[in-house]
């Protein structure tokens, strides 16, 4: 089977972030379709981590993102075709404590990966991985799609804006298509996501690992904004975007460059929609805080550009996705046995069976 047309065997892939959640399910599959991988991230943040637990033998550098002449080594000495970027400070309530690091990371770190990336003659293909978060929420029910203004009221979003508008800049100061294959040779784009579920995510702050070390701990759940509507996933699903999108550009389709939405088919679920899903398989006691916090009620992103012009659709409904999270996090607490590796192929078998076009 040549998964995404056999395009990333044998070559040398940079995945920034390679120890976050999101990071470590996108270096499994690097690994399994032959890449040479190696990955440049913070140690993990976590414990237990999915990092860990999976134990790839790809080539693996800690460092900051922020850190420009560590990074610029980094690239020099692993020559990467292809970057994907997920490097990121990802959490929206550290943003309020944090927001310094919030930008720094998210806003110059981008600048740095992209300088790098600009002063490394091997690299063709960068995917900048973003956030539906960047989009300018007016709170309204259509779902956002590439076209439409950027903005935050959150350091967070307004950090993902941000880095958004340095993405732009590169692409036309540095890469503008108009002089691709001539004055320079790498295509740029910018990949955005809903919310992520899935094994292996343990990170503060986020719905599904306060659901799970409440279930370990046999304490009560605190639910911040119960109300909320996010456009929910499973992780497998944008990343096999971002692998088409990848593909795309090292195969110099110039034409892919830009911003692509990467979100389920569905309309999105309440915090407490997925909540009372995962009461059907756990005991869960759960209070509703009575903090007020400053985050989006109704958050929605288009996926038909993705769907039109680059055939990439969803592989699961929000039950499977559930239901592949739920097993995860069972077997992990009676075994101590990722199930990702599994999964994926189960993941891969299914997209077959569908049809989807990167499995054929």
């Amino acid at each position: 089977m040549k998964l995404f047309k056999d395009i990333y065997r044998n070559r040398s892939v940079l995945v920034t972030g390679s120890t976050g959640f999101k990071g470590s399910w996108l270096t499994l599959w690097l690994d399994k379709l032959g890449a040479k991988v190696h990955g440049y991230a913070l140690e993990p943040d976590t414990e237990p981590s999915h990092f860990k637990i999976l134990s790839l033998k790809h080539g693996q550098t800690f460092g900051d993102i922020r850190d420009h002449s560590h990074l610029d080594e980094v690239l020099r000495l692993t020559s990467p075709e292809i970057v994907f970027h997920l490097a990121a400070q990802p959490i929206v309530r550290k943003s309020f404590s944090d927001p310094l690091t919030t930008f720094e990371t998210n806003v110059m770190g981008t600048v740095n990966v992209l300088e790098s990336c600009r002063k490394c003659p091997k690299v063709r293909a960068v995917i900048h991985v973003s956030s539906d978060k960047c989009y300018e929420n007016r709170e309204w029910i259509w779902k956002y799609r590439e076209n439409d203004r950027l903005g935050g009221h959150d350091p967070y979003s307004a950090s993902k804006a941000c880095s958004e508008l340095v993405v732009s800049s590169y692409v036309k100061s540095f890469f503008p298509l108009e002089e691709y294959g001539k004055s320079h040779k790498i295509l740029l784009a910018s990949a955005r996501a809903g919310n992520v579920i899935g094994g292996g995510d343990w990170a503060q702050d986020r719905l599904v690992p306060d659901i799970v070390k409440s279930i370990t701990k046999n304490t009560s759940l605190l639910i911040r904004c119960p109300d909320s509507i996010r456009p929910w996933q499973h992780v497998l699903e944008p990343l096999s975007g971002y692998l088409m999108l990848g593909g795309k550009l090292l195969e110099g389709m110039k034409e892919f460059s830009g911003a692509w939405n990467f979100g389920p088919s569905s309309q999105g679920l309440t915090v407490l929609d997925i909540l009372h899903k995962f009461q059907e398989h756990w005991n869960i006691s759960y209070n509703i805080s009575s903090t007020q916090v400053l985050e989006s009620s109704i958050l929605g992103i288009d996926s038909t550009k993705a769907n039109t012009l680059l055939e990439w659709m969803p592989v699961l409904d929000i039950d499977n996705a559930l239901d592949m999270t739920v097993e995860w996090f069972r077997e992990f607490s009676s075994t101590s046995q990722a199930l990702s590796l599994k999964q994926l192929e189960e993941y891969i078998e299914l997209a077959t069976v569908k049809q989807i076009t990167w499995s054929r």
